[in-house]
């Protein structure tokens, strides 16, 4: 983000309270008129007025007080689906208009420059890694200008470092102000090389896996001059060649007009942008594969005052992605995957050792429900059906889930007790098939799992009888609702007859890790007697 450079006296009529109340509304999408008002105790306070072009009595209390003005807004929010992927509902700005939204971030509203550069940069980072990760895109060279967007590629440098990357930066000419130099040594203290232009490689992509643009933001006027210029050129001859590492530009594409896009049609063309606050009009122009909106920190006052449509940011994260659903050519898409090799004198001779293994890695990596498996079940007719399920419980004996004994998948398994388990760890890049005769658990062990849940959960149970047709919601809310205060006493529900667990008793299992050029791992467990004795055949299957 280009932030204008100027100097203001502080505040002291902000009250504490006041500014908590801008910071933590939602910055999301539309908000009405009225919806600001009623937080704002009807009536801004007098400082904001030149900004809002009204005057009235500050009354900080009352802007305490209205914290229900936020749910109002919080309730006003445009769907994420449909910010998302409607160009037209989201709002863009133009040059003046961007250059007000900082005068007032950082007057008013008490930002600071390096406040908001802090947060532009980690936004830029955020989404460099939502798409391109460490992994396979490891070396990061930023081009930085002399400005505030220059900063915020140093902070994006900063961080990337932070999240597993190897970034480089090129910073020609630098801004002598301690913010920035307090950036330069912040990078040099973490080991991040800074290179000058006249070592540059020719071809930028030989050595860099991802490029990034930070030269130029909103506020630049004219034409670029040297060494800038040649920069430019650069980044555009890479594209060219067909087959360049990926451009990232940072607000606007360095060299464009800010609201007229690429106006000569020979500048960058990135692959990704990442705009900040609100996207300029250029970004209209932006033809790229990625298109992403950063800078979570937008107040009520701003987005009311440029009555701005923004969408709302998911979880906690600090970019979200904009634009239409993307054109993707579904043949094309394939994933290279880098993993340790698999091989047999790594593996555990019990595949219930080695699963244990894989399941507690899938754990302490994190993934999201480790524990959620494909599970594949065919009645007599041999017709096969999948859904996942969540693993309960796993020993030498088997692999236990449970459910209701009236659905699909109970009906197929008392015609066929035969089934298959699908786990997939894709942060791993490993997967494991279980195949398996099934049976139920006993009633005590269905039952002791019962009570262990959740007592909605308990009562969401006897509420849905799955997999049978219903007239709509509401019949079960309204069932849900009743059991509800049935038991509001906190006495004991009931375990019904018609839910409990099964259990899978592996046959074969096999282990997969995915590898480069499709050479992948597969390792198959099958059950092999000798002497007497079962014991697991370990064989590597071609990929």
């Amino acid at each position: 983000m280009q932030l204008l450079l100027r100097k203001y006296k502080t505040m002291t009529c902000i009250s504490t309270c006041f500014l908590t109340q801008l910071l933590v509304l939602p910055p999301v999408s539309l908000l009405s008129s009225s919806a600001f008002n009623y937080s704002l105790h009807k009536s801004p306070p007098t400082f904001l007025s030149h900004f809002l072009g009204q005057t009235s009595k500050f009354e900080p209390r009352g802007f305490c007080r209205s914290s229900g003005g936020g749910r109002v807004m919080a309730n006003r929010m445009v769907s994420s689906l449909q910010s998302i992927q409607n160009l037209d509902a989201i709002s863009y700005l133009s040059q003046k208009e961007a250059a007000e939204v900082d005068e007032i971030l950082m007057g008013p509203l008490g930002f600071s420059v390096d406040q908001l550069m802090e947060l532009a940069g980690l936004s830029v980072a955020s989404a460099i890694a939502e798409v391109y990760t460490a992994d396979k895109y490891n070396n990061v060279l930023v081009i930085c200008g002399p400005g505030n967007n220059g900063g915020d590629g140093l902070v994006a440098a900063r961080h990337l470092h932070h999240f597993g990357y190897k970034p480089f930066v090129c910073y020609p000419k630098r801004t002598a102000k301690t913010l920035y130099n307090g950036l330069v040594t912040q990078l040099e203290s973490l080991g991040v090389s800074f290179i000058p232009v006249e070592d540059l490689p020719t071809e930028l992509s030989d050595n860099f896996d991802v490029l990034v643009d930070a030269m130029f933001g909103f506020s630049f006027h004219g034409t670029p001059r040297p060494p800038f210029d040649e920069l430019i050129q650069r980044l555009v001859h890479q594209q060219t060649l067909g087959h360049g590492s990926p451009v990232i530009s940072i607000d606007i594409p360095s060299g464009w007009h800010v609201e007229d896009g690429d106006i000569t049609g020979e500048g960058i063309k990135p692959d990704m942008l990442v705009s900040l606050t609100a996207p300029k009009f250029c970004a209209k122009k932006f033809e790229g594969m990625h298109h992403f909106l950063g800078g979570r920190f937008v107040p009520p006052l701003i987005i009311n005052k440029f009555n701005l449509q923004l969408p709302p940011y998911p979880g906690t994260s600090m970019c979200v992605r904009i634009g239409k659903a993307l054109n993707v050519d579904i043949s094309a898409l394939r994933e290279n995957y880098i993993s340790p090799e698999f091989r047999e004198d790594q593996v555990e001779a019990d595949p219930f050792d080695q699963f244990k293994i894989w399941f507690d890695d899938a754990v302490a990596a994190s993934l999201k429900e480790p524990n959620a498996m494909a599970l594949s079940t065919a009645g007599k007719d041999g017709r096969p059906s999948s859904r996942m399920v969540l693993l309960k419980g796993f020993d030498k004996d088997g692999f236990v889930w449970y459910t209701n004994y009236g659905s699909q998948k109970a009906r197929e398994l008392s015609e066929n007790p035969h089934a298959a388990l699908l786990f997939f760890w894709d942060g791993l890049n490993r997967q494991v098939r279980v195949e398996g005769s099934v049976q139920k658990v006993s009633d005590e062990e269905s039952d002791q799992y019962f009570h262990s849940r959740p007592r909605g959960s308990q009562i969401g149970a006897i509420v849905s009888k799955q997999s049978s047709v219903i007239p709509g919601r509401d019949v079960l809310q309204q069932y849900h609702k009743e059991l509800e205060e049935k038991f509001s006493d906190g006495s004991t529900i009931p375990k019904p007859k018609h839910w409990g667990g099964y259990r899978l008793k592996p046959k074969a299992f096999e282990f997969w890790q995915g590898q480069q050029s499709r050479l992948h791992d597969r390792l198959r467990y099958s059950p092999q007697e000798i002497d007497g004795r079962m014991v697991w055949k370990l064989d590597r299957l071609a990929p």
